[in-house]
């Protein structure tokens, strides 16, 4: 503990330490809070791009079992 001043007590230094201790936990929860939403919104884009990938997949499995192949890459206009 720094050392005591202009008449500061233990007591007063204790509730100055607690204080900040306090502060720096209150910043980390927001720290954290903030690293949840940002997991939660990359958690929701690869859902997205699973489902995506997913649907291709079947479509690409139906042209199979159509008999027809179907190219993303390739366009089909006549």
């Amino acid at each position: 503990m720094p050392p005591k001043q202009n008449g500061e007590t233990e007591h007063d230094l204790q509730d100055a330490d607690f204080a900040k201790a306090f502060q720096e936990l209150n910043r980390g929860e927001q720290t954290a809070t903030a690293l949840e939403n940002h997991l939660a919104a990359l958690e929701a884009k690869i859902d997205e791009l699973l489902a995506a990938t997913g649907q291709q997949d079947q479509s690409e499995t139906s042209a199979h079992s159509n008999g027809t192949t179907r190219h993303p890459n390739t366009q089909t206009d006549s």
